[in-house]
């Protein structure tokens, strides 16, 4: 284990740990449910005054446009927030990504508005680990950073999203065009668990909605001249259900369409998640996808359009990966922060990162848990803990001592 030098306890020292606790505060203040858009840009203003105080250039990047299917199957676009990039010193030949998200799963109809002190050193609250808490880290660790020698011959970007928990769909390029060319990628999700263990390897996620068209008919009249639409989705539903297997799960999560009960449906939409372990499992579910669809329009006779895909890749961990958790426990370890990883059933930005080769450690945010409910909670001594973790982590990646 490497101790800490002199050089890199004067760094951390620099960290402010007093002002974190109050930004996380007043950011959660906000309601930034992904679909807010007021709440979402006075959130992105409210960043970009903070992380004004770093070096570089501020961005408002606009989002790519993004397409859902209604519940009658026609297309409807999804309107979204913009997001937050800080571009340092891009000259530089090494050069890193730390990411967030501004979005909370808390629309604006939600009954969890409030924080609350839950007991001592927790605060409860919509968004304060995921990842309000967070974004604290980045802006703190970053500020000490630049206090390091190292820090000048590197750069780096920070970009944090406006729709991370929708899938990031329309940040997805964004981050792609970020990630290319980068040494190491830093995400500041929450830790797996409440003591600070790391998510390690991820699966995949899709999202698809199988539009199914089938023909109606009066039902007691003619039946035989239809075709019933939610029985074809009932049956691609069953056929998912089968597909399971080791390392691949499956959903089928709802049903939309129907009729009368006096008609035989011809509209229905089947909506379903799948979660692949490896690239392979994902690439061998399209070919049995497709097949399944295939079998379901023959013998139903209606027609099936898929609308969506694999767009979170799975995130095994390769060597490039292990190193780079290699280091964050080294520095863990010369802080007196135990760290530790394990593989984890969740998706988010760092499986997009990791899609491009960049080794990527994604969850260098806050202790807490619950999150996405109304337990939600932070263990405010985290706040400081893993903003120095990070400061290190960046300080030994750039060539620190």
């Amino acid at each position: 284990m490497k101790q800490l030098s002199r050089a890199e306890q004067a760094l951390l020292d620099r960290i402010d740990a007093a002002a974190m606790l109050p930004q996380v505060e007043r950011w959660c203040a906000i309601n930034t449910g992904t679909r807010n858009l007021d709440g979402l840009a006075t959130q992105a203003a409210m960043l970009g005054d903070a992380f004004a105080a770093l070096p570089g250039t501020l961005t408002l990047i606009e989002p790519t446009p993004v397409e859902a299917i209604a519940a009658d199957g026609t297309r409807l676009a999804l309107d979204h927030g913009r997001h937050l990039v800080l571009s340092v010193r891009p000259q530089a030949s090494r050069r890193y990504l730390l990411t967030g998200h501004m979005d909370t799963v808390y629309p604006l109809d939600h009954p969890f508005q409030t924080l609350t002190w839950l007991e001592d050193g927790v605060l409860g609250g919509p968004g304060v680990a995921d990842m309000k808490g967070g974004i604290a880290v980045i802006l703190a660790a970053l500020a000490a950073f630049e206090h390091s020698p190292a820090a000048r011959d590197v750069g780096y970007d920070v970009m944090i999203n406006s729709d991370e928990e929708t899938g990031s769909l329309s940040s997805a390029p964004l981050i792609a065009q970020l990630a290319a060319g980068k040494a190491a990628a830093l995400t500041y999700e929450p830790s797996a668990l409440p003591d600070g263990t790391l998510a390690g390897a991820r699966p995949g996620s899709g999202n698809y909605s199988a539009i199914v068209t089938g023909r109606s008919a009066h039902a007691g009249r003619n039946p035989q001249d239809g075709r019933n639409a939610i029985l074809a989705a009932a049956a691609l539903a069953l056929e998912l259900g089968k597909a399971v297997r080791d390392g691949l799960s499956i959903n089928p999560a709802r049903i939309d369409g129907g009729s009368a009960n006096n008609v035989v449906p011809d509209h229905a939409i089947l909506r379903f998640n799948v979660r692949p372990r490896t690239p392979e499992l994902a690439e061998e579910f399209a070919r049995d996808l497709a097949r399944m669809i295939a079998r379901i329009e023959a013998t139903h006779e209606v027609s099936i359009h898929l609308h969506g895909a694999v767009t979170r890749p799975p995130k095994p961990l390769d060597e490039k990966a292990e190193a780079l958790f290699g280091l964050v426990r080294e520095c863990g370890a010369a802080l007196g922060q135990s760290i530790r990883w394990q593989a984890a059933g969740g998706v988010c930005d760092g499986n997009n990162i990791a899609a491009l080769g960049v080794p990527v450690v994604d969850t260098m945010g806050v202790r807490g848990g619950a999150i996405h409910s109304p337990a939600e909670y932070l263990i405010t001594a985290s706040l400081a803990e893993r903003a120095a973790l990070s400061a290190l982590v960046l300080h030994r990646l750039s060539g620190g001592e």
